[in-house]
C-alpha cells in the first residue's frame, strides 16, 4: 500500500512539474511574440507613407496574442501548483483560443504578402506625385531614399515628370534632376546659387529594397504564427492530458483513501469520530448503559380501578 502511495505521489508530482515547465516555455514564446510584433510594428511606422493601413494589423495581433499568452501561462502554473483540475482544463481551453488567434494572423500574413508589390507601386508612385506639395509626403520619401539608398520608384528616370526643376529648358535630354536625398555622391563645391551639386544619384529604385523589407516581415509574422500555433496546439494536448492525469490520481487516491478509513472503522461525522457498532468497545458501551439504568428508582404501579369488596 505504502508503495503504491508513493508511486501515486509521485505521478502527481511529475505531471504537475511538467505543466509549469510547459507553462513557463509559452511564457517565454509569449515574449518572443511581443518582440517580433513590436520590431516589425516600427518598421511599418517608420515607412507608414507606402503602407495601407490594414497591414499594420498582423503584428498589432501578434502584439495582443503574446500579452494573452503570458496570462495563460501564468493561469497554467498556477492550476499545476494547485492540482486543480478545473483550472488547467480552462487553460487548456483558453490556449485553444490562442491558437485560433495565431491561425487567423497567420492567414492574414500569407494573403497581405501576395498584395505587397502592387500597394508599394502604387503608394510610392503617389508620393512622387505628391512630393512638392506636401512636406510630410516630402519627409516620408526622403527618408526611405537616404535610410535604402535609393532613388525613386524603379530608378532616378521617375524624377524626370515629378519634380518641377526637370522643365528648365537648359537641360539636356539625358540630364535628370532628383531630389537632394537620392544623391548618393556630392560635390563639395557649391554653384552659382550657392548650392551643392548631386554628382551621382543612386542608381536602383526604391521598389526592389521596399518589396524585399515588407515581404520579409509579413512572411515572418505568417511563419512564426504558424509555427507558434502548432507548438500551442500540442500545449492544449498537454493540458487536456495532464488533467485527465491529475483527475484520474486523485480519484484513486481518495477512494484509496476511502478504503483504509473503512478498513480501520473510522467514521467522520461532524467533525467527531465514533466508533463502529460491530466493535469490542461499543458492546462494552451498552452495557455500561444498561447498568445506569439499571440504579434508577423502581417503577410502582397503581391500579385506577375500582376496587371490588
Amino acid at each position: 500500500m505504502a508503495n503504491r502511495e508513493l508511486e501515486l505521489n509521485s505521478g502527481m508530482r511529475c505531471a504537475k512539474y511538467m505543466l509549469i515547465i510547459v507553462s513557463f516555455m509559452f511564457a517565454l514564446t509569449a515574449i518572443l511574440l511581443i518582440m517580433v510584433g513590436t520590431t516589425i510594428q516600427t518598421i511599418f511606422g517608420d515607412f507608414d507613407l507606402f503602407i495601407d493601413g490594414h497591414f499594420s494589423s498582423p503584428p498589432a495581433l501578434l502584439i495582443a496574442i503574446g500579452f494573452i499568452l503570458i496570462a495563460v501561462a501564468t493561469l497554467g502554473a498556477y492550476g499545476a501548483v494547485k492540482e486543480s483540475v478545473l483550472v488547467i482544463n480552462l487553460y487548456g481551453v483558453c490556449l485553444f483560443l490562442v491558437f485560433i488567434l495565431e491561425v487567423a494572423a497567420a492567414i492574414a500574413a500569407f494573403v497581405m504578402q501576395s498584395q505587397v508589390k502592387e500597394m508599394l507601386v502604387r503608394t510610392m508612385n503617389e508620393a512622387l506625385v505628391a512630393y512638392e506639395k506636401d512636406t510630410t509626403v516630402a519627409t516620408g520619401v526622403d527618408f526611405m531614399q537616404i535610410f535604402l539608398g535609393c532613388c525613386g520608384v524603379h530608378g532616378p528616370d521617375d524624377w524626370k515628370e515629378n519634380y518641377s526643376p526637370n522643365n528648365m529648358t537648359h537641360l539636356d535630354a539625358d540630364d535628370v534632376v532628383v531630389p537632394f536625398s537620392c544623391c548618393g555622391r556630392v560635390d563639395p563645391s557649391a554653384n552659382d546659387d550657392n548650392e551643392m551639386n548631386c554628382v551621382e544619384p543612386y542608381e536602383y529604385g526604391c521598389l526592389t529594397k521596399m518589396n524585399f523589407i515588407m515581404s520579409q516581415s509579413v512572411m515572418l509574422i505568417a511563419t512564426g504564427a504558424t509555427t507558434v500555433a502548432f507548438v500551442q496546439l500540442l500545449g492544449v494536448i498537454c493540458a487536456f492530458m495532464l488533467a485527465k492525469t491529475l483527475r484520474r490520481n486523485k480519484s484513486i487516491r481518495e477512494a484509496r483513501r476511502w478504503q483504509l478509513q473503512q478498513s480501520l472503522g473510522v467514521l467522520i461525522s461532524g467533525g467527531k469520530v465514533g466508533l463502529p457498532a460491530n466493535s469490542a468497545m461499543s458492546g462494552y458501551q451498552q452495557l455500561e448503559n444498561g447498568n445506569e439504568m439499571g440504579t434508577h428508582e423502581p417503577y410502582t404501579y397503581t391500579p385506577q380501578s375500582p376496587s371490588v369488596n
